[in-house]
């Protein structure tokens, strides 16, 4: 995950506000001394850009900048999918778990921007199959669908997106009063939720050509589909069906399957489960960038990860390869949409005053 300090030259100035932030063909920058710390490099190299007289180091240009822990990431990393909780974690590494929830946000930021770069340079040339799983929030009482939508050869986890629910199914007497009680005092969720947030996600897949989509039989897919900024030819197949392989759902279905098995917050009668959606998004993410660039897309048979089947690699990552640099939200253009997940704006009713990411010098 390091790069060599000896060798190491500051790609860009690291300054939003610079004009060498996004163009860096004739920057100049200087080198002003070291600063030392406890982990390698123990002596990091210190810069100040000529324009605009901003300082950096070589750790700036970092995933791990900023952190007192840096050995951490690539753990917790490959702890968040491999159905380990955030205690479980906390206590194999003997920190706090506040600190691995603090290292996992980063890497949900980190693999947003991650899948972005290569998103934006797709094209869809296959169906996509798109569903959604239930879990849940904070409690059983605030449950949640996050909206998938996956190649249908290729299996690549294009972009997902989420929707409050209201409580639903059998409930005792003593239930429904609790629940009123709750969205007397929280809201209830919007009923249109699962139509709009489908039709988002859609509308954040590349290109603009008309694309050919495969669901379940939800009523709210055909109302999501008017929504959509672009040609669908939509076709609709049973939920009940047997889920093998011939299934036309079967790419998305294993998705869901991984994502349950992978994630200890959606395993069934977890304790594990998010507080906030948020967070259960920012675990989402990294599982997206380690099922699309790091996990084969078989187990038995490897046939290359979902981004080499697409096109766009022509190896399959490592932890380590997609931790190597730092990319910074300044320099990608983050669907509006996805930067809510990046800012930390999905709100959790329960929670009131759910921390956000506005950090000054760290965005």
């Amino acid at each position: 995950m390091s790069i060599r300090t000896d060798t190491f030259r500051p790609p860009f100035c690291p300054n939003p506000r610079c004009v060498f932030h996004t163009e860096s063909t004739t920057w100049r920058f200087r080198k002003i001394g070291f600063y030392t710390r406890a982990f390698p490099p123990r002596k990091v190299q210190r810069y100040l850009c000529s324009t605009c007289g901003v300082s950096f180091s070589f750790q700036t240009f970092q995933t791990t900048y900023w952190l007192k822990r840096p050995d951490l990431l690539p753990t917790v990393f490959h702890r968040s999918v491999s159905g380990s909780a955030f205690r479980q974690i906390a206590r194999e590494l003997d920190v706090a778990p506040s600190t691995v929830m603090r290292q996992c946000e980063r890497l949900g930021r980190h693999s947003l921007l991650f899948q972005q770069q290569f998103r934006a340079k797709m094209t869809i040339d296959e169906p996509v199959v798109a569903d959604g799983f239930e879990s849940f929030e904070y409690s059983q009482y605030h449950p949640c669908h996050f909206h998938v939508v996956v190649g249908a050869k290729s299996h690549f986890f294009h972009v997902f997106t989420d929707s409050e629910l209201r409580r639903k199914g059998r409930m005792t007497p003593e239930q429904k009063r609790r629940r009123e009680r709750f969205e007397l005092e929280f809201g209830r969720p919007d009923p249109k939720s699962i139509e709009k947030e489908m039709a988002e996600a859609l509308n954040l897949l590349p290109g603009s050509d008309p694309i050919t989509l495969r669901t379940d039989e939800h009523p709210a897919y055909p109302r999501a589909l008017r929504r959509v900024r672009r040609g669908v030819r939509h076709t609709a197949s049973s939920s009940r069906a047997a889920r093998t392989a011939h299934n036309p759902l079967f790419p998305v279905n294993l998705v869901d399957l991984l994502i349950r098995h992978s994630g200890a917050n959606h395993k069934r009668e977890t304790i594990a489960f998010s507080k906030r959606r948020q967070g259960a998004a920012e675990r989402l993410a990294v599982f997206q960038v380690w099922r699309n660039f790091i996990k084969a897309f078989s187990e038995q048979h490897d046939g290359g990860t979902p981004a080499q089947r697409a096109g766009i690699m022509d190896r399959a990552l490592k932890v380590q390869d997609v931790l190597r640099r730092r990319l910074f939200v300044t320099r990608t253009t983050l669907p509006e949409r996805l930067m809510r997940y990046y800012r930390r704006d999905i709100a959790t009713r329960r929670i009131p005053r759910g921390r956000t990411h506005r950090l000054k010098y760290a965005y």
